[in-house]
C-alpha cells in the first residue's frame, strides 16, 4: 500500500511513476476524501475541546451554586455532534482505505521503462541452450512414453490444468522439492515452515492478490476461505499485525506448499501439458529486511532461486521486468526463465521482487530500530524457489536422450534413486 502521506506530499511524482505502469488512477480522488476526512477530525477537535470547556463551567456554577441545566444541555449536543462526525470519519476512513488498495505500488527507479513484455531487459543469460543432434521430443510426448505423466487422467477427475505424475515422474516431483528445500536450508540457512493452504481475507489483501485479483482465486465460500496461490502469503502473514525487533533481521521462510490458481485471464495463452496449471506445487521464498538493506538482500535472493537452476545445469537467463509487466505489488522484479528445447520456448520458473514497504503496510508488519527505537515498517522480499512444473518441462527436454529416455542430473539422483529414466 502506498502511504496517503506520500500522496499527500508529492502526487505529481506519485502519478508519474504509476503512469508508468500503464495504469490511469484518479489520484485527486483519493486526494479530495482525505481532506475531507482531515477536515472533519479538525472540527471534531475543536468540538471536544468545547466540550471539555462546557464541563469545567458546569464545575464552576455547581460550585457556585448555579443552575448547570443549560450548560449540560450544550454539553450533551456538542457530544451528539461529536459522535455523529465520528461516524462519518471512519466511514470515510474506510473508504479512503479501500481507494489506496486499488493502487499498485510505486516502480523503483532502476526497473527499465515498458509497457509490456518486449519491453523487460535480459541481465544475464549464465547457461546457453543446449544443441541437440536430433529434434527433441516435447515434455508431453516424453511424459506419454516414460508413463510418468497424464493431463488426461487429471481432467477426467478435476479438469483442464492439473496433472497425474506416475512412479518415476511422481518420485521427480517429490526429489525437486525436497532438493531445493534441502539447498535453501542447509546452504542458505533459511527456516522451513509447512503452512497452511487455506487463507483468509485479510492473508491475501496484505500481500496484494485482493481486492483486485478476486477473479483469480478458489474460494471456500461457506467458510470465507481461499486456496493459496502461493505460499508467499501464509508466509508473509506469519508477521502480521507484529513489531519485530532490528536484531532479527534479516527473517528468512522457505516452504513448499501446493498453489492453487484460477487463471481467469489466461484464455488464448500456451496451456498445453505442464506450462499453464490450476494446481502445482513450489517452493517459496520471503525474507523481511530493513528499507536500508532490502535492495542488496533482493539481489542476494535472485542468486539464491538462481543456483538451483545452476546446480542442475539447465540454460537459463535472468530478465528485470518493465514498469508495465512488473507485478501489482511489486517494486521491482527479476524473472528467471529456463529454455525448453522441445516447446522451443523460454519458461518462467521463478519471480524475485522486491515489494518495499507495500505488503508491510497493507499487513502492519513493523520493527523497532536498535538506535533510537523508532518503529518503521520492513521491506518484504519473495522468491521461486522454485516452481516444479516448468522446472519438470525443461528437465525431461534438456536431458532427454534421443531414444525418449531421460539422464537425471547429479544432485537429483539421490531423491529419485536411479541415474535414467528408461523407456
Amino acid at each position: 500500500m502506498i502511504s496517503i502521506q506520500q500522496i499527500r506530499s508529492d502526487s505529481d511524482s506519485v502519478k508519474s511513476a504509476l503512469s508508468t505502469r500503464g495504469v490511469d488512477l484518479d489520484l485527486d480522488k483519493i486526494l479530495q476524501e482525505d481532506a475531507k476526512k482531515r477536515n472533519l477530525i479538525s472540527e471534531m477537535d475543536s468540538l471536544r475541546a468545547e466540550r471539555n470547556s462546557v464541563s469545567q463551567e458546569i464545575g464552576q456554577i455547581k460550585k457556585e451554586g448555579g443552575n448547570v441545566d443549560e450548560a449540560v444541555a450544550a454539553m450533551r449536543k456538542k457530544g451528539t455532534e461529536i459522535q455523529a462526525i465520528e461516524t462519518t470519519v471512519n466511514l470515510l476512513d474506510e473508504k479512503l482505505h479501500n481507494l489506496l488498495l486499488e493502487l499498485p505500488n510505486i516502480p523503483h527507479n532502476s526497473v527499465p521503462l515498458g509497457n509490456e513484455e518486449k519491453d523487460n531487459t535480459i541481465v544475464r543469460q549464465p547457461i546457453a541452450p543446449s544443441e541437440f543432434d536430433f529434434a527433441p521430443k516435447t515434455h508431453s510426448e516424453l511424459g506419454k512414453l516414460l508413463n510418468i505423466l497424464s493431463m488426461h487422467k487429471g481432467a477426467s477427475m478435476s479438469g483442464s490444468g492439473f496433472p497425474v505424475y506416475f512412479g518415476r515422474g511422481a518420485q521427480l516431483e517429490r526429489a525437486l522439492v525436497n532438493f531445493m528445500l534441502d539447498h535453501h536450508i542447509n546452504i542458505h540457512k533459511y527456516t522451513e515452515v509447512f503452512p497452511p493452504f487455506l487463507v483468509r481475507e485479510e492473508s491475501l489483501i496484505t500481500t496484494g492478490q485482493l481486492p483486485k485479483f478476486e477473479d483469480d482465486m478458489y474460494r471456500l465460500r461457506d467458510d470465507d476461505l481461499y486456496l493459496i496461490p502461493t505460499a508467499e502469503v501464509p508466509l508473509t502473514n506469519l508477521h502480521f499485525d507484529e513489531i519485530l525487533d532490528e536484531c532479527d533481521l534479516p527473517i528468512k521462510y522457505a516452504a513448499y506448499s501446493g498453489c492453487f490458481r484460477r487463471e481467469a485471464g489466461s484464455y488464448g495463452k500456451d496451456t498445453r501439458g505442464l506450462l499453464r496449471l490450476h494446481q502445482f506445487n513450489k517452493v517459496e521464498l520471503v525474507n523481511f529486511v530493513t528499507p536500508e538493506s532490502s535492495y542488496e538482500e533482493h539481489q542476494k535472493l535472485t542468486l539464491q532461486a538462481e543456483e538451483i537452476l545452476k546446480l542442475l545445469e539447465l540454460p537459463y537467463r535472468v530478465i528485470s521486468l518493465c514498469t508495465g509487466d512488473l507485478g501489482f505489488s511489486a517494486s521491482k522484479c527479476y524473472d528467471l526463465e529456463v529454455w525448453a528445447p522441445g516447446e522451443k520456448q523460454w519458461l518462467e520458473v521463478s519471480s524475485c521482487s522486491n515489494f518495499e514497504s507495500f505488503q508491510a503496510r497493507r499487513g502492519k508488519i513493523r520493527y523497532r530500530r536498535s538506535e533510537d527505537r523508532k518503529v518503521d515498517f520492513v521491506h518484504t522480499l519473495n522468491g521461486s524457489g522454485l516452481a516444479t512444473p516448468r522446472l519438470m518441462v525443461a528437465l525431461l527436454e534438456n536431458y532427454q536422450k534421443e531414444n525418449g529416455s531421460i539422464t537425471i542430473p547429479q544432485p537429483l539422483q539421490p531423491y529419485v534413486g536411479c541415474e535414467i529414466l528408461e523407456c
